[in-house]
């Protein structure tokens, strides 16, 4: 359909577009930002000019060229990055059309791509076992072996309270994402850590909360005697994998990444892992097998004599 003589400019229109969001969507001034880069370099091309309401094609053509990566003087952009501007530009054109500056749906013509997933970043059972030999401390030592034992998420093991760990039965009590509740086996090796820390360190810990304790108080207390806090736990792990000659990149996620790869690894269902992990959806568990597979090419290509 041809551009009427009502269509108005596209750098007028994006105004438009911008103050809509930030009046009525109250988004804030850094995502605005975000919006309005995207946009000016969506204006900024040759091909653009008048025919941005004519139809999906200029819009199309922008994000196609974005996908060219690995030339000097264009290297395109990543792809969240690419998303995020298909978003943009679909959004404007959603709003252009339900504001009748345009007489076409184009935004219904404009697919977002793919997002992405990156494979977790994973550990071998050798490097596993570095960096809990690199733990500090009793309490460093405790924790980063509860972390790989229960593949809990650091939020999960630093909201723990004592009566949290049942050391007879070998499990601990998770409250996890959406406040759902899981049991989760924890082995005997760190069941014996977490014993030595309950009993030779936390005490002394515990008292200087100059509190009476509820559920026992945490399981893992900082210096001060309360609750240790997150920025301490990724400090532990940082300087347990300094220690162990690992990538600086190791933060208490690799754990649990590496205790769901291990586990399939080891021939464990993948419903079992999904339990265990407090999954709400297979699909994010299936992530791990794509690991285990990408594992076992290594394996094969590294041990078999015509691979």
């Amino acid at each position: 359909m041809p551009v009427t003589a009502a269509t108005p400019p596209l750098e007028r229109a994006m105004e438009d577009y911008l103050t809509y969001l930030r009046v009525e969507r109250g988004l804030s001034p850094a995502t605005i930002r975000a919006y309005r880069g995207d946009l000016a370099d969506f204006a900024a091309g040759e091909a653009v000019g008048a025919s941005w309401a004519e139809g999906p094609d200029a819009a199309r053509s922008h994000l196609a060229a974005r996908t060219r990566r690995g030339r000097p003087s264009d290297p395109g952009l990543a792809p969240t990055s690419l998303r995020r501007r298909a978003a943009s530009i679909r959004g404007f054109y959603r709003f252009a059309y339900g504001d009748g500056l345009i007489e076409r749906d184009i935004a219904a013509h404009l697919d977002l791509p793919r997002q992405p997933r990156l494979l977790p970043e994973t550990l071998t059972v050798a490097e596993v076992e570095g960096l809990l030999e690199g733990a500090r401390d009793l309490r460093a030592r405790a924790l980063l072996e509860l972390l790989y034992a229960a593949g809990l998420r650091v939020s999960e093991a630093l909201g723990l309270d004592r009566e949290d760990l049942s050391t007879d039965g070998g499990f601990v009590r998770v409250i996890g994402k959406g406040d759902k509740e899981r049991l989760v086996p924890v082995g005997e090796i760190a069941l014996d850590w977490l014993a030595r820390w309950i009993s030779e360190e936390r005490p002394a810990l515990l008292e200087l909360s100059h509190v009476a304790p509820t559920r026992g108080g945490p399981l893992f207390l900082g210096d001060r005697g309360g609750r240790l806090a997150r920025q301490q736990a990724f400090t532990i792990v940082k300087a347990a994998a300094r220690t162990a000659g690992l990538p600086a990149a190791v933060s208490p996620h690799t754990l649990r990444h590496s205790f769901a790869t291990h586990l399939l690894e080891g021939g464990a269902d993948l419903r079992i892992v999904q339990e265990l992990l407090g999954h709400a959806s297979i699909s994010t568990t299936q992530l791990y097998t794509h690991v285990t597979g990408e594992r076992v090419r290594e394996v094969y290509a590294r041990a078999h004599p015509r691979a």
